[in-house]
């Protein structure tokens, strides 16, 4: 699958007035689009499917869709929460065309089953953050309470479009299933999006997005593909690069030794973790190199500091060293509360000239930007941007839906991963993860982003195998996202095989497209 492309609703506004006199129009396009997931939905349901239109374009993709549904042999239920006499032009004509085919319009959800119900209450065009009151909530809430697969067209009824931010009283519609149109809607994919959509299917309703409107990407395998060659069987481990983990104060260790197990376990040749409570060894993973923290400078390739490093002036000094050091540098946990509260240390780090990233959860994000979380949680892309700009570091934003941003202003939206990903440690598998990819020689801009989907495509893995969600450990997900990569890799190498022998162009003489 290729990154799939993400639209803001000002792009997608602009790209719809494009687009204003396609045959046939956008409305009938999307209906069509709607009607033949929901007549698989329904499947051989001998109940009706229920239709919720509203008052604007939303509504009339419903109107659309009702009357293709009852062309196809159904009797859908039309409940109408607007004024005819109201509805813009195009939606007006498609509730004539629904009336004129016989349909009829009802005020208020009917008792009894229905196969399917289609959500088009409202689309991206309601106001953000305007939660819905009256007639509408209550529409809302009797949709949620249907037992039957609950089709949105577009985005959920009262989500935020833009964020994901679900107003007070989550009077959200909370689909099955969500058709959307045209593109991906950032609000779908991060934070209570997907707790809303249910399983998204794209239809870009046959129009050609040129790539400098796209504002952001999903992130996918091929994305990185360049990255993902095979080992020369002539290497050492010098080879792979040496990463060097700081933290583990006393009573946080296991942080920097899962950071540097996962570092070791995706592919670094070395791993040195310096730990500021001495340990001789890791009994689990013997491979690691423990020494004093501030031993790793002179011994690694690249950096990461952060995990269980606590906020001593010990701490501080390691910090201030890292900073002004020439490798690639990771900063997480106790170095982001650090570096909020150390406003000399912030400006030196945007001065840096090798890479800098940052995997900030929402909390020490608002940290190091001055707010609280709820304003970082109430535009997760916005607070990405800010810190990849002030810091002048790749920056990923972790949570549902986490967000990748350079200091470019490009920007992803990681779609794998799930719950299990909620427990202590994971946030220093991650670290680890992006780090030995960093001492690999993989590109910053291309490192942190595989490192968050392999990171969640290893929790999927996990799940799929029957551990976790619920009780998913961060040291779990390390050997699966071994697997993972793997995978990947032999996947890539049997692909440059395959087109070699078949005469085909390999996947290392493509052009890689560029998305960042």
């Amino acid at each position: 699958m290729q990154p799939q492309p993400i639209l803001r609703l000002t792009t997608l506004h602009e790209l719809e007035q494009r687009h204003l006199n396609v045959t046939p129009p956008l409305m009938e396009r999307a209906g069509k689009a709607a009607a033949e997931i929901a007549l698989r939905l329904a499947g051989n349901s001998l109940a009706p499917p229920l239709i919720v239109a509203g008052p604007g374009n939303n509504g009339g993709d419903a109107f659309v869709v009702a009357r293709l549904l009852k062309q196809a042999g159904c009797d859908p239920l039309l409940v109408f929460a607007g004024d005819a006499a109201r509805l813009p032009a195009d939606a007006r004509a498609a509730c004539d065309a629904w009336l004129a085919s016989g349909g009829s319009l009802q005020d208020d959800l009917p008792e009894g089953n229905f196969s399917i119900a289609v959500d088009g209450l409202f689309g991206i065009g309601l106001s953000a953050r305007r939660p819905l009151e009256g007639r509408h909530a209550m529409l809302v809430r009797k949709l949620n309470s249907l037992n039957c697969p609950i089709l949105a067209l577009d985005i959920p009824s009262g989500l935020d479009a833009e964020t994901g931010f679900v107003p007070p009283g989550d009077n959200v519609v909370r689909a099955t299933h969500t058709a959307t149109f045209i593109a991906l809607k950032p609000g779908l994919l991060t934070l209570d999006g997907p707790d809303h959509c249910g399983e998204i299917s794209l239809h870009n309703l046959g129009l050609d997005i040129d790539d400098a409107m796209v504002d952001g990407h999903t992130i996918a395998r091929t994305l990185f593909t360049g990255q993902l060659r095979p080992r020369l069987k002539n290497s050492h481990k010098g080879s792979y690069g040496s990463v060097g983990i700081i933290g583990g104060a006393t009573g946080m260790a296991g942080a920097a030794l899962l950071a540097g197990r996962a570092a070791l376990k995706l592919g670094a040749g070395r791993v040195y973790v310096g730990m500021l409570e001495r340990l001789a060894v890791d009994p689990q993973q013997p491979e690691l190199m423990l020494r004093p923290a501030s031993d790793v400078f002179d011994l690694a390739t690249c950096l990461a500091i952060g995990p269980g490093l606590g906020q001593s002036k010990e701490a501080l000094a390691l910090l201030r060293r890292a900073i002004t050091s020439k490798l690639p540098l990771l900063l997480d946990a106790d170095a982001l509360n650090l570096l909020a509260s150390h406003p000399v240390l912030a400006r030196n780090l945007a001065r840096r000239t090798a890479p800098t990233l940052l995997t900030p959860h929402p909390a020490e994000a608002a940290r190091l930007l001055g707010c609280d979380v709820a304003s970082v949680q109430s535009d997760r892309i916005a607070a990405a941007q800010e810190l990849a700009k002030r810091f002048t570091a790749l920056t990923v934003l972790k949570g549902c839906g986490s967000i990748i941003a350079l200091p470019n202003g490009r920007w992803f939206i990681n779609t794998s991963g799930n719950a299990g990903l909620a427990s202590a440690g994971s946030g220093d598998v991650l670290s680890g993860i992006a780090a030995a990819l960093l001492a690999q020689g993989w590109p910053a801009d291309l490192a942190l982003p595989a490192a968050a989907h392999l990171h969640g495509c290893a929790a999927d893995a996990c799940v799929a195998a029957g551990i976790g969600p619920i009780g998913l450990s961060a040291s779990e997900t390390i050997e699966e996202a071994r697997n993972v990569m793997n995978k990947w890799m032999a996947t890539t190498h049997a692909q440059i095989i395959h087109d070699t022998s078949t005469g085909g162009a390999s996947l290392n003489s493509q052009p890689a497209k560029t998305y960042y």
